[in-house]
């Protein structure tokens, strides 16, 4: 198995690296305007220093065993879900900083999504099955379109604000598990088949999604609903 996508037009390959760079800068942005602006920096710091390891694993060949479960999510989705979920949700700095952002700037966040739209494109280039493709990239593509609209309504203090943020949250929510479940699936059935699998989210410069979006992903679904639902964070 290959470790770079050499399937894959290099210029596809410089615009996703392009491309990904937003997600980072638009999480670490979310400190704008609270106490820890300044820790924007250190955040983008930290997210770049994780897709060098990523880097090095992937090119080192740690993604190229094909087992189940998937070893890019056992070393790289499942550990970082982990940090967020039992180490930054328990700071002093997450629950401060998750107090001072506006809801409406936790949902407006999720317009990153729209890198989705890269599942199409490996799709066209036969690089990805159809329905996988489609799941993903549509269902990444809605959320960040919906968040617009959403966070507007938020802003606007439109009385269904809530309802919708709940909707559309789920909606998001269960389209990245969707999605992971997905891939998980389609490995299973490239190992007793041979049909076409995620191989090519396992190679570089592709292995950042899985090894960033879905742990991410997740841990700003629950934050929103942290943010609706727990009274300290309002």
């Amino acid at each position: 198995m290959n470790t770079f996508a050499d399937q894959v037009p290099v210029v596809v390959s410089i615009a996703f690296l392009i491309a990904f760079l937003f997600p980072i800068v638009l999480i670490a942005n979310l400190t704008r305007n609270t106490d820890y602006g300044r820790k924007r920096n250190a955040i983008i710091l930290f997210y770049l220093a994780y897709l060098v390891l990523v880097t090095l694993m992937c090119f080192s060949g740690v993604f190229n065993v094909v087992v189940l479960p998937p070893r890019i999510i056992v070393v790289t989705t499942l550990p970082l879900l982990l940090f967020y979920l039992f180490y930054i949700s328990n700071t002093s700095f997450y629950k401060s900083l998750l107090g001072q952002i506006p809801l409406s700037a936790l949902v407006r966040v999720h317009i990153f999504r729209l890198i989705g739209g890269f599942f199409l494109i490996l799709f066209f280039l036969e690089q990805l099955p159809k329905t996988f493709a489609f799941i993903a990239g549509l269902g990444d593509m809605i959320t960040a379109i919906g968040s617009l609209f959403v966070a507007r309504t938020l802003e606007k203090k439109k009385p269904f604000s809530k309802k919708l943020t709940i909707l559309w949250n789920s909606f998001g929510l269960a389209d990245i598990l969707l999605t992971s479940g997905t891939a998980v699936v389609l490995t299973k059935l490239n190992m007793e088949t041979g049909s076409q699998g995620v191989d090519v989210l396992t190679q570089f410069p592709f292995c950042f999604i899985p090894a960033f979006a879905p742990a991410t992903i997740i841990f700003l679904h629950i934050s929103v609903f942290r943010k609706m639902f727990d009274k300290k964070f309002r």
